[in-house]
Order: C-alpha cells, then sequence, then structure tokens
C-alpha cells in the first residue's frame, strides 16, 4: 500500500477512540463528506472496500446538471438546489467543470401538455414527445431556478432552419429546437480523490483509507483491514454509511439492517466518431429516444459520450453495458442523426453503474426521485453509535447534501460549522486562474520555472489544474520528455507523481481515475507495462505482482468497458472550438 508519510505516521499514531466519525463508502457523497467535516475540526476516518471514486460515482453521465427533467415530477425543489449547485462546481472546480451548451430536438408544437400535467400531479407513468410549448415553459422555469450565482446565459428557442444549421446533421422531422446551458465534468473520479485529499489537509487528525475491507464488529469498535494486511481498530461517536448501492448490506454488517435502497443501472459508450464530434461544435444534444427515455450525445475528451439507460437492477459489483443497451443507444443515434453512421467499430469505451436510488413503487424507473436522505438508526443494544444512512442524491448535488449531513452530525456532536464550503475551490480549482489574462500569465510562469513548452503547461493545467504546477516542479527520475507509449500527451512523471502523492495501491487506480487513459482509448499493451514499471518501482512491486496488476487491469477493460488492450489506440482527438456564450 503506497502512503504519503504523513498519512503513514497518522495511522501509527492513531488510538480506538480518536475518530468521532467514521465514514463508509468514498463516492462523491462520502467524499464531500468528509472533506466537510473535516473543514470543521472533526475527527474522521474515510474508508473504502476498492478505491476512492471508483463504484457508482465513476460511472455517472459525466454531467453537472441541475435536472431538467425533475421539473416535470414537481420536485422543484430539487432543481432549484441541483441549478444553484451546479454553478457554484463551475466556480469552486473550473480544472475540470465547465459550461456545456445543451441542444433539445423538438418535434411537434403542443404534444406532451396533458400528460405532463399528470406527472405532475402524481401519474407513475412518463409523458412522451414534449412540445415547443412544453419545452420552453421547462425551459423558463429552468432559468429562473438557475438564477442564484448565476455563470451560465439564458436559453433560446429557435425554429427549424436555424435549428438545423446549428445541428446540421439533426432529422428533419424536427419543428424546432431549444437550447439551454448545463456543464459537464472531464475527470470526476480525480474530484473525489481531490475532496478526500482537501479533507486530510484540513485536519491534521483525518485519515483515509482505500481497499479496506471491515473485518470486524464488537461492542462498538470496528476493524478495517487494509490491503497490506494491517489492521486499523476505531470506536466511532458516529458512523455514517455512505455506501451507494451497498448501503442495506453495510448496514446489516454494522447491526442496522435496513431496506433502503432500490437502485437502477444506468449504461453509457463512447464512441471514436471524429464527424460527430466537429457537427456537434461543444454542444451536447439531449433528446427523447423513439421510446420516449431522454437520451444524450456530446463530446467528452474527443470522443462522443452517449447515454443513458435507466433499468431497474440490484448487483453493483457486476454491472456493464450490455448488447441490448449498445443496440438501444446505436439505434437511438441513427434515428437522430440519420447521415451519420454509427457502428460498433466505433465503440471505445462503454461502462456501467448502478444509481442508489431510494426503494419506490414507480413504474417507470425515471420517475424515481433523485433527491436525497439521511435516515438514522439511532444506538441499540450491543451498537453504541448511531448509523447515518446517505440515500440517493446525486453527483451535483454532493456539496449541498455533505453540507445538511455535517450540519446533523455537528449538532449530534455538539459542536458548531467554522467554515461553509460554498465558495471553496477544490483541489487544482484552488487560486485556477480566473480570466484568460490571469490563464495566459500563470501558463508563461510555470512554464518557465519548469522548462516545459508554455502549450504543455496549459495541457496539464487543463488535466491538473493548478496542481499541475507542483508536479512540474516535484523532484523525479523522468523528464516530461519521457512519454507514455500509445499517449504521447502523457508523461511517465506524471504518472510518477501520481504514484508517489495519490494513494495508489493498484495499478488500474492510475489508469481508470487519477487519470483518463482508459475512457480515453489512450491505453496499449506496451503502455500498461511502462506504467507498470514507473509504479512498480515505487510500491516495491516484483515481477509477480506486477505481471498480476497488468493482467487485473487488461480483464477489468474487457469483462466491464467493453475495451480489448492492443497495440492500437483511438484516434487522436482533434481539438473542438469552444461555442461562444450567448
Amino acid at each position: 500500500m503506497n502512503m504519503t508519510p504523513d498519512l503513514q505516521q497518522r495511522f501509527s499514531n492513531l488510538g480506538e477512540n480518536d475518530i468521532d466519525v467514521l465514514i463508509i463508502g468514498a463516492g462523491i457523497n462520502g467524499a464531500g463528506l468528509f472533506r466537510d467535516l473535516s473543514l470543521q475540526g472533526v475527527n474522521c476516518l474515510i474508508v473504502d472496500k476498492a478505491d476512492f471514486g471508483s463504484g457508482t460515482s465513476a460511472a455517472p453521465s459525466r454531467l453537472i446538471h441541475g435536472g431538467l427533467k425533475y421539473l416535470e415530477t414537481g420536485e422543484f425543489g430539487l432543481v432549484a438546489q441541483s441549478t444553484l449547485e451546479r454553478n457554484l462546481l463551475v466556480k469552486n472546480a473550473p480544472h475540470c467543470v465547465e459550461p456545456l451548451p445543451t441542444f433539445i430536438p423538438v418535434f411537434s408544437w403542443t404534444r406532451g401538455i396533458w400528460a405532463a400535467i399528470r406527472t405532475l400531479l402524481g401519474s407513475k407513468t412518463a409523458p412522451r414527445s414534449r412540445g415547443a410549448v412544453l419545452i420552453k415553459i421547462g425551459l423558463r422555469l429552468y432559468d429562473f431556478f438557475g438564477s442564484r450565482d448565476q455563470v451560465m446565459p439564458r436559453h433560446r428557442l429557435i425554429l427549424k432552419k436555424q435549428a438545423r444549421r446549428e445541428m446540421p446533421h439533426i432529422t428533419p422531422a424536427i419543428v424546432a429546437g431549444g437550447i439551454y446551458y448545463d456543464a459537464k465534468i472531464s475527470r470526476p473520479e480525480r474530484l473525489v480523490y481531490e475532496l478526500v485529499r482537501d479533507g486530510l489537509d484540513a485536519n491534521a487528525t483525518s485519515l483515509a483509507t482505500n481497499f479496506a475491507t471491515l473485518a470486524a464488529v464488537s461492542e462498538g469498535r470496528l476493524t478495517f483491514r487494509q490491503p497490506d494486511g494491517r489492521d486499523v481498530t476505531v470506536a466511532p461517536k458516529l458512523v455514517v454509511n455512505a455506501a451507494g448501492p451497498w448501503i442495506d448490506q453495510v448496514n446489516t454488517l454494522l447491526g442496522a439492517p435496513s431496506r433502503l435502497i432500490g437502485g437502477t443501472k444506468g449504461s453509457h459508450i463512447l464512441l471514436d466518431h471524429p464527424e460527430l464530434v466537429r457537427s456537434l461544435n461543444g454542444h451536447m444534444i439531449y433528446f427523447e429516444a423513439d421510446d420516449g427515455r431522454i437520451c444524450l450525445v456530446y463530446d467528452y475528451l474527443g470522443l462522443a459520450l452517449v447515454g443513458s439507460t435507466d433499468i431497474p437492477a440490484g448487483d453493483p459489483d457486476n454491472v456493464s453495458c450490455e448488447e441490448p443497451e449498445t443496440e438501444y443507444f446505436l439505434e437511438s443515434m441513427r434515428s437522430l442523426l440519420p447521415t451519420l453512421r454509427f457502428d460498433r467499430d466505433q465503440i471505445v469505451y462503454s461502462y456501467s453503474g448502478i444509481r442508489p436510488l431510494p426503494a419506490s413503487d414507480a413504474t417507470a424507473p425515471g420517475l424515481i426521485s433523485r433527491d436525497h436522505s439521511a435516515p438514522v438508526k439511532e444506538p441499540e443494544n450491543g451498537r453504541p453509535f448511531p448509523v447515518i444512512s446517505l440515500v440517493g442524491g446525486k453527483w451535483t448535488t454532493f456539496r449541498g447534501f455533505a453540507e445538511e449531513v455535517a450540519d446533523t452530525v455537528l449538532s449530534r456532536l455538539q459542536r458548531s460549522r467554522s467554515q461553509s464550503t460554498r465558495y471553496l475551490a477544490i483541489g487544482g480549482g484552488k487560486a485556477f486562474p480566473a480570466d484568460a489574462q490571469q490563464r495566459s500569465a500563470w501558463i508563461k510562469d510555470t512554464a518557465s520555472r519548469s522548462g516545459v513548452a508554455a502549450e504543455r503547461a496549459d495541457e496539464l493545467l487543463r488535466r491538473y489544474g493548478t496542481t499541475a504546477a507542483t508536479l512540474l516542479s516535484s523532484a523525479s527520475g523522468y523528464t516530461d520528455e519521457h512519454r507514455l507509449t500509445g499517449a504521447p500527451r502523457y508523461s511517465l512523471r506524471e504518472i510518477d507523481w501520481i504514484v508517489r502523492n495519490e494513494i495508489v495501491v493498484h495499478l488500474s487506480d492510475i489508469v481508470m481515475r487519477r487519470t483518463t487513459l482508459a475512457i480515453e482509448g489512450r491505453l496499449t499493451l506496451a503502455g500498461l507495462r511502462e506504467i507498470a514499471g514507473v509504479a512498480g518501482a515505487t510500491l516495491d512491486w516484483d515481477g509477480e505482482r506486477t505481471a498480476s496488476e497488468i493482467q487485473d487491469v487488461v480483464s477489468q477493460l474487457s469483462r466491464f468497458h467493453g475495451q480489448a488492450l492492443t497495440g492500437k489506440v483511438a484516434a487522436e482527438p482533434e481539438k473542438t472550438p469552444r461555442p461562444a456564450s450567448g
């Protein structure tokens, strides 16, 4: 196990009663709460049975959005919170969250009004074929809810002729188009890790460990076995179950059995389709498929990301994008963009996850609420600590959810909030250049100090935020010219820095979460061996361990992501111009 020296020292000094709050599950909700509580001076331990951000939090549509479709179900409070949190994330994580202009194709003028009214009044059937009138009303409401800390332009409704100029491959069946703004996140897995790191930096007594399994629960003491075989035992005052789709299983282990989760599966595919990406011109198309379900496609790191399904499912450990889902995506794209070719040979990567939604009797999975709750199981005989379960929620609202739960925890601990996270930058978003002039100055200064070209400093700023300056200034046996086979935009120096500084345990942590090498289709077997060589040198892997780590990544990519590693990589993405705001 690779820990920074300060984290190793913290664990060696840990006493059983030193932890106030134990957080089980290091996805986005757990990591957000860990940061918030640590900032308030609460001593926290966050543990996960796998890597930080490796479960459901690694399988979103990679959108930071206000939830336009939640207006239909009357969840106005959720839309208000979501649009606010979206706006705050654009400000607080500018290194990986950016505005995303979104195009809605409109196929009629008045359809769907009565169905929408029925849904708003509580009908369990989803509305179909939303017409221009309904969409216009929805977009006006969306602008209204998104006006707090506003960073986005307001919506536009355009007629067919202009819409087809903006989206040249769109089906001629449309009558109009709507354009509004949400946001996208380029590296959600890194942001989860950055939240954990921020929490560790905020409180020198807080701790984090990945790949830790619950080995024993006895008389209020919980023992976790770390990947190096050492045990960590704590007797927390309070436990937060942030295990997502695994919440009910974890509560059973804690002696607080529950039936809180009724998850649905969401799958996505990524296409190597330069013509499609160019034609999108930086926009997302948010559309209704032929069966009435909502789908989307947009440019993600030079690839076309297509999603998502919403299917009842209950096995989060064995979830992947299956053949019917793949065909559904391709058929939906062919119908939407009939002049473009869509086929399986364009698929670079696929992924799937279980949304930890509350148990529900809704007949349509899309109607299950995306709101969150935090039910409490009070102490009982043999369990002296309360258990708070983090149920539901969505990626976008993690900060607000964490704030609500943190205030509950602080109240129970008879503590008060000392710091707000509302305008607090995350990870590489700290001291991020605020405008083009500041960005140019940052790039020039960093390039000068590190000896890399300005273009390279800019590339690393986009990848790691201002953390790039620390990376480039650190001592390493590799120079920036040591580039990765098959992925020349990545350097071995980057890999070396990540291994030494970002709590890496397995090779998959590097290629699937600390970087986007796998999802971009940048990995080759030769490149993977190089990465394993860099990691192994620091983590003291022998030949057998190194070979096992390589095989594990190859197996994961094949089994869960439809990616077979070869000597080839996806075509280098072209840089697409960002559309002007407004």
